[in-house]
């Protein structure tokens, strides 16, 4: 059975034959070649493209190792593809293992790399380019830099809920279950048993994404990351610094590093893909906070491996969920910030900042979000709404519930959903 990946699908298709590299990125194991090498394949096949017109060269394997050499690749391609009249597609996968040569025209110069190779493949008028690269060694900001607004990026994430249950079907309950656990990495899925599931997802940090940081990074400290990784893990949904990360491995682990050490392996955890920073915003003050912020994980199952499946805490990992979901969706999302006046204890008027969960923005479109594992009682009720009551505009307004399967509005016009409701319609948001 096919695991659909329609929305990333039709992005391909989108951006056919439009001059540009197609660059596919994401966390390592997302599902990249299958998206170019089974789905996007099989629908060029069904157009009438034939086989002969599909350049496929993968550097991950034996066959194409040689193809690593940027200078080889691209006489290779030129060679496949020189009939002028008929059009052709390049995949090229896993481009991360390409390799640097010497220039033979000035062996002292700057080195050759793939995307010289690439930047030269796109001016074929009969040759669409598309390429996987592993956060490893193509991260985005390499690819905006090195192509300088050549290319397109389809950012792959892991699957989405509606994508999990399409392949799974069943109980919707159980497999929401099934989700918040092991997450929707789509190998996970193949797996007999929780026993390899949980083994997979837990050797994938130690022998794939955190070699990958520590061989780009030259990173020295690998046990410090290891601990950066641990607490970020740990406090999903929670506001965290680069300050209080440090506070905490100098109390705990007695461990002594400066801010910036520890900010600037976060970084190195986002710029893979493994995290993302969500940060705080003043919604009538229109500005952003310097920290703290919050981060999530790219994926749910991840987080509960690295952290050994315990703290299942089901109200940030549902949190967690939605963050992801809004994300894929491609909204922008923030932590909305709103201040009340309330008084002290002393009888004193004093601003209180009021959180929003998120504040999720596209375009000229702008959606609040509260997600509630449960509103069991009228005080939980109010703390939820309260914050939307600051807001003086017409956005719309939604509750994301875990105990309720309906959907309603309340007086107040606020949507109160199901969180298998919101994540199976997308026309919600």
């Amino acid at each position: 059975m096919e695991i659909k990946r329609d929305r990333y699908l039709k992005r391909l298709v989108d951006f056919m034959w439009d001059g540009q590299v197609k660059v596919i990125t994401g966390i390592r194991r997302c599902g990249k070649s299958y998206l170019l090498r089974t789905l996007f394949r099989n629908y060029l096949l069904s157009t009438g493209v034939g086989e002969d017109q599909i350049i496929t060269i993968a550097l991950d394997l034996m066959r194409d190792i040689k193809y690593r050499n940027p200078i080889l690749l691209a006489e290779y391609v030129r060679e496949k593809a020189a009939d002028k009249n008929t059009q052709y597609y390049l995949f090229v996968d896993e481009i991360q293992l390409s390799d640097e040569t010497d220039n033979p025209f000035s062996p002292q110069g700057k080195k050759i790399t793939f995307y010289d190779a690439l930047n030269e493949l796109r001016e074929m008028e009969n040759l669409d380019v598309y390429v996987t690269g592993s956060n490893s060694k193509m991260l985005s900001s390499d690819i905006l830099t090195e192509f300088r607004g050549r290319s397109d990026e389809i950012r792959i994430h892991p699957l989405s809920f509606s994508e999990f249950y399409a392949f799974v079907g069943g109980d919707k309950h159980e497999a929401f279950e099934e989700y918040a656990f092991y997450g929707g990495l789509p190998f996970v899925l193949s797996l007999p048993d929780d026993t390899a599931k949980i083994s997979y997802l837990t050797s994938l940090f130690k022998e794939v994404y955190m070699k990958d940081i520590v061989e780009r990074k030259g990173v020295e400290r690998e046990d410090v990351l290891d601990q950066v990784l641990n607490l970020l893990c740990s406090s999903v949904g929670s506001l965290t610094n680069p300050n209080k990360i440090a506070n905490t491995l100098k109390s705990r682990e007695q461990i002594h590093l400066s801010v910036n050490t520890v900010k600037t392996y976060m970084d190195y955890l986002e710029d893979a893909f493994l995290f993302s920073q969500s940060k705080r915003y003043d919604i009538k003050g229109k500005s952003y906070f310097d920290f703290p912020n919050k981060y999530y994980c790219e994926d749910v199952g991840l987080r509960n491996a690295r952290i050994e499946f315990r703290q299942q805490e089901l109200t940030h990992i549902m949190e967690n969920i939605v963050y992801n979901e809004l994300k894929l969706r491609g909204f922008s999302v923030d932590v909305g910030v709103v201040f009340a006046r309330e008084k002290n204890k002393n009888n004193t008027a004093v601003r209180v900042p009021r959180e929003i969960d998120f504040v999720a923005s596209k375009g000229s479109k702008r959606v609040y979000i509260q997600s509630a594992y449960a509103m069991p009682d009228a005080e939980k009720a109010e703390i939820e709404n309260k914050p939307f009551t600051l807001i003086n505009d017409s956005f719309p307004k939604i509750i994301v519930r875990h105990d309720i399967v309906k959907r309603w509005y309340d007086d107040r016009g606020v949507l109160n959903i199901g969180i298998l409701d919101f994540l199976l319609d997308e026309t919600v948001v």
